[in-house]
């Protein structure tokens, strides 16, 4: 899972911020109208079910698991030989089930073009009326575009110009050969629009806007502001990687609802700190802790030209090396005619954070953060619910596989494969996502940092209810039926500060307008350390979580309808 700050560069992956539709059209009945096909104990269906799930064993995890997260692996960093020998071992085992390879070129692997960035710190600077700003100190860059540039500096409010609802924040302002300064990510939509009203040719954001009317660049001014510039800040000595495809403006998907947008071209793109934010601002109608607070808000106000006197010169110098790294994609085909062109997602992130240094810190001489429960313990529940579901019985609807590569950077496989799928996304019915399964506390353990560790037949479940009362009950349903582990919804509360919601794969299909459940067995004293190893884990309580996951899977493959979506996640909640 990863960690509350973000990962990589900040707004190189920029979130596209989606509304969730608040209902889709669905096909047959409704799984919440048919709660007793979770409640038959002694329908032949569901005996099956029991007895594939029973293939789902504690000794086959552990197995696995002690492969996934060895010290072979080094930590399965994004990317990295480990994490490509992980990916090698899942498709391998895929291959042998039959599964239909579902990523590019009849192969399991769904490429992920990188690029491997390092900046030029003596050559990249900024200038403002004699005074000189440092980066990494005083902005950070925000996309691998190089260039120097000079010119004066527009206020542009959020940016966006839906010419159907008579939204223009250039009104009046001129952009051209200017830097212009926006209060947000550049991708998250007004306050009381949702995406699913944008039309083709109807809109431009503030990426597009600065290419056609020729803008110098972009400073962004996020709302997540503090926690995006600590993580940005510290990043910036450091090598890292972007999705190409997912920089921001790079192109929000290839699915039917959307085309790409225009890439970055040359623009210029940096986050300023606020000191630097305080020298633009200086003497204007609008100072730098006024903006930050409307960014925050998300009430950016209308826009206006800076004083004329003000001139920034910007230098940004970056190396770029082409990388690559990869999602593992594979589907096992539905029996039924009609229902198999629909799926049932299971998911799960292979990657950790790696060794020496960057995301892993070393302790006590040891410098490989193996993640055998983060995420190692979905990874392989993952597999071995592949194996249960080979044998047999085959469900009705089709069963959706995908190991996500990079969730520790940002989600970014999720990302990806929502943005550019490789099955239609509207014909996935619920995403079910397993990120940390394998740890429970012990009786007598007063360490604070497992304070929020669930016991042995405990499980987090978390936003089953944020958009489908109907999965939600289903789920409930069979747990009483079947296991009876003790549901814990305590991440569903509002307000979580921990925002668990956002932090793990199953986020991005829910801003598709997917239905998720994500289970979790909480933080612990391990977490991101090479602590986390497997040795730790509590492969029973593996195996009744992933038994349990397994047969929710298969009623949602059999049920006679999908769930139906009769909830909406408000707009701003989905800007991270």
């Amino acid at each position: 899972m990863r960690r509350l700050n973000l990962s990589g560069l900040v707004l190189l992956c920029a979130l596209l911020s989606q509304p969730v539709p608040a209902t889709l059209a669905q096909q047959g009945r409704s799984v919440a109208t048919a709660p007793a096909a979770a409640s038959a104990n002694a329908s032949a269906s569901f005996t099956a079910e029991r007895e594939a799930a029973n293939r789902i064993t504690a000794e086959q995890m552990k197995e696995y698991l002690y492969f996934i997260a060895s010290d072979e692996m080094a930590g399965r960093d994004t990317p990295s030989p480990g994490l490509n020998a992980t990916a090698k071992f899942i498709a391998d085992k895929l291959a042998r089930l039959k599964f239909k390879p579902m990523g590019d070129k009849g192969s399991y692997f769904q490429r992920i073009a990188l690029n491997r960035t390092e900046i030029d710190r003596d050559k990249t600077r900024a200038e403002l009326a004699g005074q000189t700003f440092k980066v990494g100190d005083d902005f950070v860059p925000t996309s691998s575009n190089s260039g120097e540039a000079v010119g004066q500096l527009v206020y542009v409010g959020h940016g966006w110009v839906i010419k159907s609802k008579n939204v223009n924040a250039y009104e009046g302002l001129d952009v051209k050969d200017k830097f212009m300064v926006v209060a947000g990510s550049g991708t998250s939509i007004p306050s009381g629009v949702a995406m699913r009203e944008l039309k083709a040719g109807d809109w431009e954001n503030p990426v597009s806007y600065a290419q056609r009317h020729g803008a110098k660049g972009i400073i962004f001014v996020p709302r997540n502001y503090e926690r995006a510039w600590r993580y940005a800040a510290r990043s910036v000595a450091r090598t890292s990687y972007q999705v190409e495809r997912l920089q921001l403006g790079a192109g929000q998907g290839d699915d039917e609802d959307s085309g790409d947008k225009p890439s970055t071209g040359k623009l210029l793109m940096i986050m300023p700190s606020t000191e630097m934010l305080d020298a633009l601002f200086a003497g204007e109608q609008l100072d730098g802790a006024q903006l930050l607070q409307a960014a925050l808000a998300g009430q950016p106000g209308k826009g206006f030209a800076l004083s004329t006197n003000k001139r920034l010169r910007l230098s940004v110098q970056i190396k770029l090396t082409p990388a690559s790294t990869q999602n593992v994609v594979a589907v096992l085909e539905g029996r039924d005619s009609k229902l198999r062109k629909e799926y049932v997602a299971f998911g799960a992130h292979y990657d950790h954070v790696g060794a020496n240094g960057g995301g892993c810190r070393p302790v006590n001489g040891d410098s490989i953060c193996n993640g055998a429960d983060d995420d190692g313990s979905g990874t392989t529940a993952l597999l071995t619910m592949a194996e249960a579901f080979a044998r047999g019985p085959r469900p009705k609807r089709s069963i959706l596989f995908v190991w996500h590569a990079g969730e520790e950077k940002g989600l970014w496989g999720s990302e990806y494969f929502t943005n550019y799928p490789t099955v239609p996304l509207k014909q996935i019915v619920a995403q079910l996502n397993i990120d940390m399964i394998g740890r429970s506390k012990k009786d007598g353990d007063t360490n604070p940092k497992n304070r929020l560790l669930t016991g042995p037949e405990e499980i987090y479940v978390i936003g089953s209810r944020m958009m489908s009362t109907g999965l939600a009950d289903l789920n409930e349903q069979i747990n009483h039926s079947y296991l009876n582990l003790k549901y814990n919804f305590h991440y569903d509360e509002p307000g979580d500060p921990e925002r668990l919601f956002y932090r793990s794969d199953h986020f991005n299909y829910a801003r598709k307008g997917i239905p998720i459940i994500f289970f979790f067995d909480g933080v612990h004293e391990d977490y991101h350390q090479p602590s986390d190893s497997p040795d730790k884990i509590d492969y029973q309580k593996m195996e009744r979580v992933a038994r349990t996951i397994f047969i929710l899977g298969s009623e949602l493959a059999n049920a006679p309808g999908r769930p139906v979506i009769d909830k909406q996640i408000p707009a701003s909640q989905l800007e991270q």
